[in-house]
């Protein structure tokens, strides 16, 4: 049993995860009547949305994260707890952690997602993913190391190489980090490398599929792929990456060299140990019209781990923000209405729309299947509700100044290498 966690007579609600599905939950959960112990590896919340500005030196790290306690400080009867889960012992209503085992009575996984690298353990040995705040910050001093090399750099091959990014996958993490980096190189890159031709600087991006932003509508795609190239950014579709050794990046069409290889080309569901395999597929959980695990005792999953099919969406519920944030939100009145013995009630999901931005004044937005627009409305729009959804006001605030200033200034401030980064050994 993990310590100075009270054994109280309320029911025990174990949240596994504190992203956008685990922390909505526990915000919303009426503690009067339950306890939560919400268990994550990390002290804090990202939002995971602007990880690539942390990446492209547009933001700091605290200006996307924040602290769990800080968020629910005010929440009584709710435990954090910071330490990995190791197994789920559903038999028993157990968690088995670093830090002990945790008795439960309701068990919810919102474990969020996990690079998919498809099995080239190559490319996962040398690529560079973008799934957490410290891989953000590994890939920006990267970045910037690669920059800094090509400087002392007298070869011209290899000079270009450390200039030459590949970004596989091109949705909208893809699509976005592309042309913050296009950016960069328009705007920041020039006046802080006045010894290094710029204009050599290549920035690929490489998609499996036959458009852009797979998700999104043909227009949305047709408009994304004419600002990419407005932007000087080289779009392969229709294009396998094969391997990569950290030099050559060997594709279906053609090989490059690089330094750099970006990862966002898939994701899959982070599970714990202890969820059945005829529970899981396509890499995630398996969950019914209230969100819980069929075959399973009082056990939930939620967020992008969670599988949730419906008729409008056959294959699932996209791995988006506004999918698990509005699970947990359901969630915690469900779990209320189980204590209370009342009848229960389907999740009913609400398209919002999708939207992903490419640059200054360039974006596109689906707001519904029919409802479609592009360009500075568009961007405004997608800054408007990603500013929005960020959890405090100051972060808020933060983030709102700092984007007035790079938009004022053509500047991006926190080009730090603060700690250098080694690419891990074999």
């Amino acid at each position: 049993m993990p310590k100075n966690i009270p054994v109280i007579d309320l029911p025990r609600i174990v949240i596994i995860g504190g992203g956008f599905a685990g922390l909505k939950l526990a915000r919303n959960i009426d503690t009067r009547y339950m306890q939560v112990v919400l268990l994550d590896e990390n002290n804090y919340h990202t939002f995971q949305p602007l990880m690539y500005q942390v990446a492209t030196a547009g933001l700091e790290p605290d200006s996307i994260a924040y602290p769990l306690r800080k968020t629910l400080k005010k929440k009584k009867r709710t435990h954090i707890r910071m330490t990995k889960v190791i197994n789920i012992d559903t038999e028993n209503q157990l968690v088995a952690t670093t830090i002990g085992d945790l008795k439960y009575d309701y068990l919810v996984v919102a474990s969020g997602a996990k690079t998919n690298y498809f099995g080239n353990k190559n490319i996962e040995q040398y690529a560079m993913p973008m799934k957490s705040l410290t891989e953000s910050l590994d890939l920006r001093s990267l970045i910037l190391q690669n920059f800094e090399k090509a400087l002392t750099e007298d070869k011209e091959e290899l000079k270009d190489s450390h200039m030459n990014f590949m970004i596989v996958g091109g949705g909208p993490t893809g699509v976005e980090l592309a042309g913050a980096l296009a950016e960069l190189k328009k705007n920041v890159l020039p006046n802080d490398y006045p010894d290094l031709d710029i204009r050599r600087m290549q920035i690929h991006i490489i998609e499996a599929g036959p458009h852009l932003l797979g998700p999104m509508s043909a227009k949305a795609s047709e408009n994304a792929l004419t600002y990419l190239r407005k932007l000087d950014i080289n779009v392969w579709t229709d294009t396998l990456v094969k391997d990569y050794d950290g030099v050559t990046v060997v594709t279906s069409k053609e090989n490059f060299k690089s330094k750099t290889l970006i990862w966002a080309a898939g994701v899959t569901g982070n599970i714990p140990k202890g969820i059945a395999e005829n529970s899981i597929d396509k890499g995630r959980i398996i969950v019914d019209k209230t969100c819980a695990i069929t075959g399973y005792k009082n056990v939930f999953a939620i967020g992008d781990v969670a599988l949730f099919k419906s008729k409008e969406f056959p294959a699932g519920l996209p791995m988006l923000g506004s999918v698990a944030q509005q699970q947990g939100e359901y969630l915690a009145k469900l779990i209320k209405t189980k204590i209370f013995k009342k009848s229960s009630f389907e999740f009913r999901y609400k398209d919002k729309g999708t939207m992903a931005t490419i640059g200054r004044n360039m974006a596109v937005v689906d707001l519904t299947k029919n409802i479609h627009f592009k360009g500075t409305f568009a961007w405004l729009v997608w800054l408007f509700v990603h500013l929005m959804l960020l959890v405090d006001y100051r972060s808020r605030i933060v983030v709102f100044v700092n984007w007035v200033w790079s938009y004022i200034n053509f500047d991006r401030g926190t080009r730090l290498i603060v700690r250098k980064f080694e690419r891990r050994k074999k």
